[in-house]
């Protein structure tokens, strides 16, 4: 079966995915309107594929209402204070739900109104209410260097912080679990069980994104890969040897799985280039990482994968670890990148110096991951879900 308006937003996104991943190696950087006509031609021919096969308003009131909502979730983490807030961007948030959950089933006659979900919407609305009203009444921030930002950024722990920052793991919840009900009740049906999928699926990498354990644009990919495909829009094809499509349907989980998989060849390559070159390092770094010349780590991409100190005109240093690496890419703190190097010298002039006196310094590997995504999005396509497929073949299943 081939789901035509699928394969119209599957080459649109394909498109999109290929520039962006150009502009990810020139430029490590993607601008959010890139995706823009991605997302036009994807979101359109998503809802007509609901209206297709399911002529329910609501179902597709509800995917709307679910890429409404990652939209104000990223209006209010990079909203501009100086700029007032929009209070029509929260209503058209809150209306799409009423409209989905409640208004379309009841005039449709599918059912009555649904109150179970009634705590549900009061809280969702709630959340999103008390959101905006501290984003109404926030003051504009003084001008910053990179370095203070990150520090002020990660000051206050009261509670109305903590919500402030985590109030959209709430929201995707609550999205899910409405997801799920629909779809049990029978007014959505199985293409509902797609949206409370994406809505699981969005929710985590927008989170990691936040927190920045994930690449912006990495995170915005896959998002937007699930809006725009929610499922396959044809079956695998019949190669040699066999491939098959995840029997979830969910399209956006098997290119992850696909990337993640394609995606450890890098590493491979790395070991054998360090190996062929004779460096020189605790094994795990041989996999992730290169030595560079320090007086020109401006040049390179990636982060700095060790710590440096200076006594008595000596250079002393050590790898990060694993665990540390990763608190600091969660906190945002502590770890240097070359682009800031690059980007903001004069604020990193120590460490500049004791760079160029070390000689060497090894930094990470800097592929996008955003190159294996457009990759892994191919390979699931035409060939479906690579692990899947593989534990088929070892289960003996194809």
């Amino acid at each position: 079966m081939i789901f035509y308006p699928l394969v119209v937003s599957a080459v649109a996104v394909l498109a999109t995915l290929v520039y962006a991943s150009y502009l990810d190696i020139r430029d490590r950087r993607v601008p959010f309107k890139t995706w823009y006509p991605m997302l036009v031609v994807g979101i359109s021919a998503a809802i007509v594929l609901f209206y297709q096969q399911t002529g329910n308003f609501s179902l597709i009131a509800g995917y709307l209402a679910l890429i409404a909502s990652f939209f104000f979730a990223d209006y209010i983490d990079n909203r501009d204070p100086e700029v007032p807030f929009n209070f029509a961007y929260l209503a058209l948030v809150l209306v799409l739900p009423i409209l989905s959950w409640f208004v379309i089933p009841l005039v449709s006659g599918a059912k009555a109104i649904e109150f179970q979900l009634v705590p549900w919407f009061v809280l969702f609305a709630g959340l999103l209410s008390y959101i905006s009203y501290r984003e109404y009444k926030k003051k504009p921030v003084r001008k910053l260097k990179a370095k203070q930002m990150k520090k002020e950024s990660l000051a206050g722990t009261d509670v109305e912080d903590v919500l402030s920052r985590w109030y959209f793991v709430l929201i995707v919840i609550i999205l899910a679990i409405a997801a799920f009900y629909m779809s049990m009740g029978g007014i959505w049906g199985v293409p509902g069980y797609y949206i409370a999928l994406a809505a699981i699926f969005c929710g985590v990498f927008y989170v990691f994104g936040q927190m920045h354990l994930f690449g912006g644009a990495d995170a915005w990919a896959l998002i937007f890969i699930a809006f725009c495909i929610p499922t396959y829009p044809m079956m695998p094809l019949p190669l040699t040897p066999p491939f098959e499509a995840s029997p979830i349907g969910f399209l956006a989980f098997s290119v992850l799985i696909n990337a993640l998989i394609l995606n450890l060849v890098a590493p491979v390559g790395i070991f054998l280039i360090n190996i062929a070159k004779g460096n020189r390092a605790p094994l795990q770094y041989m996999f992730f990482g290169f030595p560079v010349k320090g007086d020109k780590i401006q040049e390179s991409w990636g982060f700095v994968m060790e710590d440096f100190t200076e006594k008595n005109g000596n250079v002393e240093r050590k790898f990060i670890g694993f665990w540390d690496s990763l608190r600091r890419m969660r906190s945002d703190e502590g770890r240097i990148y070359t682009k800031n190097l690059r980007e903001h010298p004069e604020e990193y002039e120590n460490e500049l110096g004791i760079y160029k006196k070390a000689g060497n310094v090894w930094i990470s590997y800097a592929v996008p991951f955003i190159v294996p995504i457009a990759a892994g999005l191919i390979m699931a396509i035409f060939c479906g879900d690579l692990l899947f497929t593989l534990m088929s073949l070892l289960t003996g299943g194809v």
